[in-house]
Protein backbone atom coordinates (compact mmCIF):
# COMPACT_ATOMS: atom_id res chain seq x y z
CA UNK A 1 0.00 0.00 0.00
CA UNK A 2 1.03 3.60 -0.52
CA UNK A 3 1.95 5.68 2.49
CA UNK A 4 -0.87 8.13 1.65
CA UNK A 5 -3.41 5.31 2.15
CA UNK A 6 -2.17 4.63 5.69
CA UNK A 7 -2.55 8.09 7.23
CA UNK A 8 -2.20 11.81 6.74
CA UNK A 9 0.07 14.71 7.57
CA UNK A 10 -0.62 16.16 10.99
CA UNK A 11 -2.79 19.27 10.75
CA UNK A 12 -4.83 18.10 7.76
CA UNK A 13 -8.34 17.96 9.20
CA UNK A 14 -11.82 19.29 8.61
CA UNK A 15 -13.25 22.10 10.70
CA UNK A 16 -16.88 22.19 11.83
CA UNK A 17 -19.04 25.21 11.00
CA UNK A 18 -22.50 25.85 12.43
CA UNK A 19 -25.13 28.55 12.28
CA UNK A 20 -28.80 29.29 12.88
CA UNK A 21 -31.07 30.37 10.04
CA UNK A 22 -34.63 30.56 8.75
CA UNK A 23 -36.30 28.41 6.11
CA UNK A 24 -39.13 30.14 4.26
CA UNK A 25 -41.68 29.11 1.63
CA UNK A 26 -43.21 26.22 3.57
CA UNK A 27 -46.81 25.29 2.81
CA UNK A 28 -48.15 25.68 6.33
CA UNK A 29 -45.80 23.04 7.75
CA UNK A 30 -43.43 25.38 9.56
CA UNK A 31 -43.13 26.27 13.23
CA UNK A 32 -46.30 27.09 15.12
CA UNK A 33 -46.96 30.65 16.37
CA UNK A 34 -46.27 29.41 19.89
CA UNK A 35 -42.56 29.12 19.03
CA UNK A 36 -41.00 32.34 20.38
CA UNK A 37 -37.65 31.73 18.67
CA UNK A 38 -39.30 31.67 15.25
CA UNK A 39 -41.25 34.86 15.87
CA UNK A 40 -38.16 36.69 17.15
CA UNK A 41 -35.96 35.46 14.30
CA UNK A 42 -38.46 36.50 11.62
CA UNK A 43 -38.88 39.89 13.29
CA UNK A 44 -35.11 40.39 13.26
CA UNK A 45 -34.92 39.54 9.56
CA UNK A 46 -37.71 41.97 8.64
CA UNK A 47 -36.08 44.74 10.67
CA UNK A 48 -33.03 44.57 8.39
CA UNK A 49 -35.26 45.69 5.52
CA UNK A 50 -36.80 48.59 7.43
CA UNK A 51 -39.92 46.61 8.34
CA UNK A 52 -40.79 46.93 12.01
CA UNK A 53 -42.96 44.03 13.09
CA UNK A 54 -43.07 43.17 16.80
CA UNK A 55 -42.49 39.47 17.53
CA UNK A 56 -45.93 39.27 19.15
CA UNK A 57 -47.58 40.11 15.81
CA UNK A 58 -45.75 37.47 13.79
CA UNK A 59 -48.23 34.71 12.99
CA UNK A 60 -47.08 32.43 10.17
CA UNK A 61 -46.55 28.72 9.67
CA UNK A 62 -44.59 29.16 6.46
CA UNK A 63 -41.25 29.67 8.21
CA UNK A 64 -39.09 27.48 10.46
CA UNK A 65 -35.97 28.04 12.53
CA UNK A 66 -33.21 25.60 11.55
CA UNK A 67 -29.66 24.69 12.50
CA UNK A 68 -27.21 24.77 9.59
CA UNK A 69 -23.92 22.87 9.67
CA UNK A 70 -21.05 22.23 7.27
CA UNK A 71 -17.46 20.97 7.26
CA UNK A 72 -14.63 23.23 6.15
CA UNK A 73 -11.88 21.04 4.65
CA UNK A 74 -8.19 21.68 4.95
CA UNK A 75 -6.71 24.06 2.38
CA UNK A 76 -10.15 25.53 1.59
CA UNK A 77 -9.93 28.86 -0.23
CA UNK A 78 -12.30 31.76 -0.58
CA UNK A 79 -14.91 31.02 -3.25
CA UNK A 80 -15.02 27.26 -2.69
CA UNK A 81 -18.45 25.69 -2.14
CA UNK A 82 -19.49 23.36 0.67
CA UNK A 83 -22.36 20.94 1.19
CA UNK A 84 -24.75 22.07 3.90
CA UNK A 85 -26.95 20.08 6.30
CA UNK A 86 -30.17 21.70 7.57
CA UNK A 87 -32.21 20.38 10.50
CA UNK A 88 -35.30 21.81 12.14
CA UNK A 89 -34.91 23.10 15.70
CA UNK A 90 -38.58 23.96 16.30
CA UNK A 91 -41.88 22.15 15.93
CA UNK A 92 -42.10 22.27 12.13
CA UNK A 93 -43.81 19.28 10.55
CA UNK A 94 -41.89 19.37 7.26
CA UNK A 95 -39.24 21.42 5.46
CA UNK A 96 -40.33 20.24 2.01
CA UNK A 97 -40.29 23.04 -0.56
CA UNK A 98 -38.49 25.53 1.67
CA UNK A 99 -35.49 27.76 0.95
CA UNK A 100 -32.81 28.77 3.41
CA UNK A 101 -32.24 32.47 3.86
CA UNK A 102 -28.70 33.83 3.94
CA UNK A 103 -27.05 32.26 7.01
CA UNK A 104 -23.57 32.83 8.37
CA UNK A 105 -21.59 29.75 9.42
CA UNK A 106 -19.20 30.20 12.30
CA UNK A 107 -16.30 28.21 13.69
CA UNK A 108 -15.85 27.53 17.43
CA UNK A 109 -13.72 30.67 17.64
CA UNK A 110 -16.79 32.74 16.66
CA UNK A 111 -15.40 33.82 13.27
CA UNK A 112 -17.54 33.62 10.13
CA UNK A 113 -15.96 31.40 7.46
CA UNK A 114 -18.85 30.70 5.05
CA UNK A 115 -22.32 31.88 4.01
CA UNK A 116 -25.14 29.44 3.19
CA UNK A 117 -28.30 29.96 1.15
CA UNK A 118 -30.52 28.08 -1.29
CA UNK A 119 -33.43 25.65 -1.74
CA UNK A 120 -33.51 22.53 0.41
CA UNK A 121 -33.34 18.97 -0.87
CA UNK A 122 -35.53 16.75 1.32
CA UNK A 123 -35.37 12.98 1.11
CA UNK A 124 -38.88 12.50 2.44
CA UNK A 125 -42.35 13.97 2.82
CA UNK A 126 -45.22 14.32 5.26
CA UNK A 127 -48.84 14.97 4.37
CA UNK A 128 -51.77 15.00 6.77
CA UNK A 129 -55.48 15.64 6.34
CA UNK A 130 -58.40 14.96 8.65
CA UNK A 131 -56.22 13.07 11.10
CA UNK A 132 -54.60 10.87 8.41
CA UNK A 133 -50.80 11.14 8.19
CA UNK A 134 -48.52 9.81 5.44
CA UNK A 135 -44.82 10.22 6.16
CA UNK A 136 -41.64 8.99 4.47
CA UNK A 137 -38.18 9.22 6.05
CA UNK A 138 -37.46 12.42 8.01
CA UNK A 139 -38.96 15.51 6.36
CA UNK A 140 -37.54 17.82 9.06
CA UNK A 141 -33.93 17.34 7.87
CA UNK A 142 -32.46 18.18 4.49
CA UNK A 143 -29.36 19.31 2.66
CA UNK A 144 -28.20 21.90 0.15
CA UNK A 145 -25.51 20.58 -2.22
CA UNK A 146 -22.87 23.27 -2.73
CA UNK A 147 -25.12 25.56 -0.70
CA UNK A 148 -22.38 27.44 1.18
CA UNK A 149 -19.62 29.67 -0.16
CA UNK A 150 -16.33 30.00 1.69
CA UNK A 151 -15.59 33.61 2.55
CA UNK A 152 -12.39 33.09 4.54
CA UNK A 153 -9.97 30.32 3.55
CA UNK A 154 -7.92 28.20 5.88
CA UNK A 155 -4.49 29.73 6.58
CA UNK A 156 -1.52 27.82 5.26
CA UNK A 157 1.78 27.17 7.05
CA UNK A 158 3.88 30.23 7.75
CA UNK A 159 7.38 29.96 6.30
CA UNK A 160 9.10 26.91 4.87
CA UNK A 161 8.66 23.86 7.12
CA UNK A 162 11.76 21.87 7.96
CA UNK A 163 9.84 18.73 8.96
CA UNK A 164 6.35 17.24 8.97
CA UNK A 165 4.66 14.63 11.14
CA UNK A 166 2.84 11.78 9.44
CA UNK A 167 0.01 10.27 11.51
CA UNK A 168 -1.24 6.71 10.91
CA UNK A 169 -4.99 6.08 10.79
CA UNK A 170 -4.53 3.00 12.97
CA UNK A 171 -1.63 3.25 15.44
CA UNK A 172 0.66 0.23 15.22
CA UNK A 173 4.32 -0.09 16.13
CA UNK A 174 5.08 -2.64 13.42
CA UNK A 175 3.49 -0.56 10.68
CA UNK A 176 5.22 2.60 11.91
CA UNK A 177 8.61 0.83 11.83
CA UNK A 178 7.95 -0.42 8.30
CA UNK A 179 6.97 3.07 7.10
CA UNK A 180 10.19 4.52 8.55
CA UNK A 181 12.29 1.80 6.92
CA UNK A 182 10.59 2.26 3.53
CA UNK A 183 11.00 6.06 3.49
CA UNK A 184 14.66 5.86 4.51
CA UNK A 185 15.32 3.15 1.91
CA UNK A 186 13.42 4.63 -1.06
CA UNK A 187 14.10 8.37 -0.58
CA UNK A 188 17.13 9.06 1.62
CA UNK A 189 18.61 7.51 4.78
CA UNK A 190 17.86 9.14 8.10
CA UNK A 191 14.87 11.24 6.96
CA UNK A 192 12.17 9.44 8.94
CA UNK A 193 11.95 8.30 12.54
CA UNK A 194 9.01 7.00 14.53
CA UNK A 195 8.08 8.92 17.69
CA UNK A 196 5.42 6.45 18.77
CA UNK A 197 2.94 3.95 17.31
CA UNK A 198 1.09 6.71 15.44
CA UNK A 199 3.43 9.65 14.69
CA UNK A 200 6.33 9.52 12.24
CA UNK A 201 8.52 12.60 11.96
CA UNK A 202 9.95 13.22 8.49
CA UNK A 203 12.67 15.79 7.83
CA UNK A 204 12.44 17.80 4.61
CA UNK A 205 15.82 18.18 2.86
CA UNK A 206 17.11 21.73 2.83
CA UNK A 207 17.05 21.89 -0.97
CA UNK A 208 13.34 20.97 -1.00
CA UNK A 209 12.12 23.13 1.89
CA UNK A 210 11.02 25.83 -0.57
CA UNK A 211 9.05 23.22 -2.51
CA UNK A 212 7.62 20.82 0.10
CA UNK A 213 4.80 19.71 -2.20
CA UNK A 214 7.13 17.75 -4.47
CA UNK A 215 8.83 16.12 -1.50
CA UNK A 216 5.53 15.12 0.16
CA UNK A 217 4.31 13.72 -3.16
CA UNK A 218 7.34 11.39 -3.18
CA UNK A 219 6.68 10.38 0.41
CA UNK A 220 3.03 9.58 -0.29
CA UNK A 221 3.98 7.29 -3.19
CA UNK A 222 6.32 5.12 -1.11
CA UNK A 223 5.10 1.51 -0.99
CA UNK A 224 4.73 -0.19 2.41
CA UNK A 225 3.32 -3.54 3.50
CA UNK A 226 1.34 -2.69 6.66
CA UNK A 227 0.87 -5.10 9.50
CA UNK A 228 -2.69 -6.28 10.03
CA UNK A 229 -4.27 -6.93 13.38
CA UNK A 230 -6.23 -10.10 14.03
CA UNK A 231 -9.81 -8.88 14.32
CA UNK A 232 -13.28 -10.37 14.10
CA UNK A 233 -16.11 -7.84 13.70
CA UNK A 234 -19.65 -8.91 14.59
CA UNK A 235 -22.80 -6.90 13.97
CA UNK A 236 -25.58 -8.50 15.97
CA UNK A 237 -28.28 -6.26 14.51
CA UNK A 238 -27.69 -7.36 10.92
CA UNK A 239 -26.14 -10.76 11.62
CA UNK A 240 -22.89 -9.89 9.83
CA UNK A 241 -19.54 -11.54 10.64
CA UNK A 242 -16.33 -10.22 9.08
CA UNK A 243 -12.99 -11.80 9.98
CA UNK A 244 -9.52 -11.81 8.54
CA UNK A 245 -8.55 -15.06 6.89
CA UNK A 246 -5.54 -15.46 9.20
CA UNK A 247 -7.26 -15.09 12.58
CA UNK A 248 -6.16 -18.21 14.44
CA UNK A 249 -8.08 -20.42 16.85
CA UNK A 250 -6.80 -23.15 19.16
CA UNK A 251 -8.07 -26.75 19.10
CA UNK A 252 -11.60 -26.69 20.50
CA UNK A 253 -14.70 -28.86 20.75
CA UNK A 254 -18.02 -27.19 19.94
CA UNK A 255 -21.40 -28.46 21.08
CA UNK A 256 -24.28 -26.23 20.10
CA UNK A 257 -27.87 -27.30 20.73
CA UNK A 258 -31.21 -25.81 19.83
CA UNK A 259 -34.21 -26.67 21.98
CA UNK A 260 -37.58 -25.97 20.39
CA UNK A 261 -40.79 -26.24 22.40
CA UNK A 262 -44.21 -25.76 20.84
CA UNK A 263 -47.50 -25.73 22.71
CA UNK A 264 -50.80 -26.14 20.83
CA UNK A 265 -54.10 -25.69 22.64
CA UNK A 266 -57.35 -27.14 21.29
CA UNK A 267 -60.64 -25.95 22.73
CA UNK A 268 -63.80 -28.09 22.47
CA UNK A 269 -67.30 -27.89 23.84
CA UNK A 270 -68.82 -30.70 25.92
CA UNK A 271 -72.59 -30.72 25.33
CA UNK A 272 -74.76 -33.14 27.36
CA UNK A 273 -77.13 -35.44 25.49
CA UNK A 274 -80.86 -34.69 25.37
CA UNK A 275 -82.55 -35.37 28.60
CA UNK A 276 -86.21 -34.99 29.41
CA UNK A 277 -85.46 -33.41 32.70
CA UNK A 278 -82.07 -32.01 33.69
CA UNK A 279 -80.84 -31.16 37.12
CA UNK A 280 -79.68 -27.68 38.15
CA UNK A 281 -75.96 -28.67 37.78
CA UNK A 282 -76.17 -29.91 34.18
CA UNK A 283 -74.91 -27.54 31.47
CA UNK A 284 -72.46 -26.92 28.61
CA UNK A 285 -68.72 -27.08 29.49
CA UNK A 286 -65.70 -25.76 27.60
CA UNK A 287 -62.72 -28.16 27.63
CA UNK A 288 -59.16 -27.20 26.61
CA UNK A 289 -56.59 -29.82 25.60
CA UNK A 290 -52.90 -28.79 25.32
CA UNK A 291 -50.40 -30.63 23.12
CA UNK A 292 -46.72 -30.18 24.07
CA UNK A 293 -44.02 -30.93 21.48
CA UNK A 294 -40.29 -30.77 22.26
CA UNK A 295 -37.68 -30.95 19.49
CA UNK A 296 -33.99 -30.78 20.33
CA UNK A 297 -31.39 -30.64 17.55
CA UNK A 298 -27.76 -30.82 18.63
CA UNK A 299 -24.63 -30.42 16.55
CA UNK A 300 -21.17 -31.40 17.79
CA UNK A 301 -17.98 -30.45 15.99
CA UNK A 302 -14.25 -30.77 16.66
CA UNK A 303 -11.49 -28.63 15.19
CA UNK A 304 -8.26 -30.56 14.84
CA UNK A 305 -4.95 -28.80 15.12
CA UNK A 306 -4.71 -25.03 14.85
CA UNK A 307 -7.20 -23.55 12.38
CA UNK A 308 -8.56 -20.18 11.41
CA UNK A 309 -11.88 -18.44 11.84
CA UNK A 310 -12.43 -18.75 8.09
CA UNK A 311 -12.11 -22.56 8.30
CA UNK A 312 -14.51 -22.65 11.24
CA UNK A 313 -17.12 -20.50 9.51
CA UNK A 314 -16.93 -22.68 6.39
CA UNK A 315 -17.42 -25.81 8.49
CA UNK A 316 -20.41 -24.31 10.26
CA UNK A 317 -21.88 -23.21 6.92
CA UNK A 318 -21.68 -26.79 5.63
CA UNK A 319 -23.61 -27.83 8.74
CA UNK A 320 -26.26 -25.23 7.78
CA UNK A 321 -25.68 -23.24 10.95
CA UNK A 322 -27.47 -19.90 11.00
CA UNK A 323 -25.56 -16.64 11.22
CA UNK A 324 -26.98 -15.91 14.67
CA UNK A 325 -25.64 -19.24 15.92
CA UNK A 326 -22.24 -18.53 14.35
CA UNK A 327 -22.09 -15.25 16.29
CA UNK A 328 -22.92 -17.06 19.54
CA UNK A 329 -20.25 -19.68 18.85
CA UNK A 330 -17.57 -17.07 18.14
CA UNK A 331 -18.39 -15.18 21.34
CA UNK A 332 -18.18 -18.43 23.30
CA UNK A 333 -14.82 -19.27 21.68
CA UNK A 334 -13.49 -15.83 22.66
CA UNK A 335 -14.71 -16.32 26.22
CA UNK A 336 -12.93 -19.69 26.32
CA UNK A 337 -9.65 -18.03 25.31
CA UNK A 338 -9.31 -20.00 22.07
CA UNK A 339 -9.78 -17.06 19.69
CA UNK A 340 -6.40 -15.36 19.16
CA UNK A 341 -7.61 -11.97 18.03
CA UNK A 342 -9.74 -9.00 18.93
CA UNK A 343 -13.49 -9.56 18.93
CA UNK A 344 -15.46 -6.38 18.13
CA UNK A 345 -19.21 -6.49 18.72
CA UNK A 346 -21.16 -3.63 17.11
Amino acid sequence: MRVKDLGKVQGWRENVLVGTGIVTGLAGTGDSPANRATRQALSNVLSQFNLTVPPEQVNSRNVAVVVVSASLPAFARAGDTLDVSVTSSGDARSLLGGSLLLTSLRAPNGRIYALAQGPLSIGGHRYDANGNVVQKNHPTAGSIPNGATVEVGMPGPVGAPSSVTFVLHEPDYTTAARVVAAINAQIAPGLARARDASGIEIDIPELLQQDPVAFLARVESVGVEPDRRARVVINERTGTVVAGGDVRISPIAISHGDLKISVATQTSVSQPAYLGRTGPGVGTAVVSNSLLDVDEATGVGFVKGVGTVADLVQSLARMKTSTRDVISILRAIKAAGALHGELIVQ
